[in-house]
């Protein structure tokens, strides 16, 4: 584990502050957090207060329509200290494998306090944190209605970022740029929101807005009118 750890720290940024794919993001104070709703969190769930009504609404709505307990909150904030452990563990190979799946510290969504990690439940034949939960009703559920709650789907399939397809990580952004601290959390994404858009995720209309139009070509000049020549007379 210290040979992982120090490699990772080897590890350059890109150009884009990206380290093995993974934009930085810095932790949240301690005091921003707040616990999720009672009985969400399986081991435990810290957020940012600012997304805790919409998260409430959300387990509301998955209460009603799935069943009460149908959708978890398997990792919600996780510090950087804490996620460098979780890299540590987090499978076999080089880092650069394991950056597929699991985010080197100080480059999580989780350290913001606007990721979460869903598990579904009941969920048949399927661990947690592994993309057969895509077929589940509870997961199909997430998909049609998380970004009526603020929440879009950072990793979608084959994303260009070269995360892998992540079906249960969720990040909260507000239903709209103007909602209650949504322009903090859209401030936070906006590099990877903006290099590789979230599917589904929370965008304004395209507007096309025209600055500035050519001037139109000038019209032909209207065909010159032959004069007619009149008939010459003769008197006999």
């Amino acid at each position: 584990m210290i040979a992982l750890l120090l490699l990772q720290a080897a590890v350059a940024a890109g150009p884009d502050g990206r380290v093995l794919g993974h934009f930085p993001y810095g932790d949240v104070a301690p005091g921003e957090l707040v616990d999720a709703p009672t009985g969400f969190g399986l081991h435990g769930c810290r957020v940012r207060a600012d997304m805790l009504p919409d998260l409430q609404g959300l387990v509301a709505a998955a209460d009603t329509a799935l069943g009460p307990g149908s959708i978890r909150g398997l990792s919600c904030h996780r510090s950087i200290e804490r996620q460098r452990g979780v890299f540590a563990g987090g499978g076999q190979g080089t880092t650069e494998d394991r950056a597929i799946s699991v985010a080197p510290a100080g480059h999580s969504e989780h350290t913001t306090g606007y990721a979460i990690d869903v598990a579904v439940r009941p969920s048949p034949n399927c661990p947690d944190i592994e993309a057969c939960m895509a077929a589940t009703p509870q997961a199909r559920w997430l998909l049609a209605n998380m970004p009526r709650f603020g929440f879009e789907l950072s990793f979608p399939p084959g994303n260009r970022q070269g995360v892998k397809w992540e079906p249960w990580h969720w990040r909260w952004v507000g239903r709209t740029a103007d909602a209650p601290g949504a322009a903090r959390a859209r401030f936070v994404f906006a590099k990877a929101r903006a290099a590789f858009p979230a599917d589904p995720g929370l965008y304004p209309p395209l507007r096309i807005v025209v600055l500035s139009q050519p001037e139109p070509p000038p019209l032909p000049a209207p065909p010159a009118k032959k004069k007619r020549r009149k008939p010459s007379s003769s008197r006999p």
